[in-house]
């Protein structure tokens, strides 16, 4: 998959992109992001990329020109049908639509900044609006390197395991159950039993339910559109009765 990430601050982006699982990706290839100054494509030599707004308000719009320039330009190289815009006005940004934007062979992310882009821009090149969740940001970038983190996890071959993103929070719904690593105790407190006798489907069971018992504390609004099969229900029922607490 390749994506690309067009800014006004292209170096911070770069340096976050060089480390741990997406950068080593990129170094195997397994993944290709590229990183693009919106600059480039300014036209004054200022390399101005916003202006002050028509009808007069606090703070900048950016420009048309230089956004649509920039998408078409990368649209014409990559083949990128999708050019996303990161903003607090998209469409919230789930699991699900991870895995629709990973299904992709290329997106352009276009990361935004002052009071946003100029309407005319989000007509004529933008394909989707996406936010990363309900609160303002001073810009785009994070959000992109938010969407590109999230995006990326799911190509083969980024992830060390196969089944890391198999079994992880909203994957089918759920939030992801309780992991523990050595020692076996820590200040009184003890790894379960049940993770400690190679039972196998002990196990999965265990972690199936701890599984649906932190999403019922902490997210129940997930429920509703939970993978959930008979075991799985009567265990929430139990939950719901308060007997779900062996």
């Amino acid at each position: 998959m390749r994506i690309d990430i067009v800014t006004i601050f292209p170096e911070p982006v770069r340096s976050m992109l060089d480390f741990s699982i997406i950068g080593r990706a990129r170094e195997r290839g397994a993944l290709t992001v590229e990183v693009h100054d919106l600059r480039n494509w300014t036209r004054d030599r200022h390399r101005s990329t916003d202006d002050y707004p028509f009808g007069g308000s606090a703070g900048m719009v950016m420009k048309p020109e230089p956004v649509c320039e920039a998408v078409e330009a990368i649209r014409e190289q990559s083949g990128a049908k999708r050019a996303v815009y990161l903003t607090p006005q998209g469409r919230a940004l789930t699991q699900a639509l991870v895995e629709e934007l990973a299904a992709e062979d290329a997106l352009i992310l276009v990361s935004g900044h002052y009071e946003g882009l100029d309407e005319r821009a989000r007509q004529l090149v933008i394909t989707d609006e996406i936010s990363i969740g309900d609160y303002l940001l001073t810009g785009g970038e994070l959000p992109a390197l938010v969407l590109t983190d999230a995006v990326a996890r799911l190509q083969p071959d980024v992830l060390g395991s196969v089944t890391s993103a198999d079994e992880e929070s909203f994957v089918d719904g759920l939030l992801e159950h309780p992991h523990y690593t050595r020692p076996r105790s820590y200040r009184g407190l003890d790894v379960p039993e049940v993770l400690l006798g190679g039972h196998h489907e002990e196990i999965r069971r265990w972690r199936r339910q701890e599984s649906i018992r932190r999403t019922w504390e902490r997210r129940p609004d997930l429920l509703a559109n939970a993978d959930l099969d008979e075991e799985d229900l009567a265990f929430l029922a139990e939950l719901r009765n308060g007997r779900g607490t062996d």
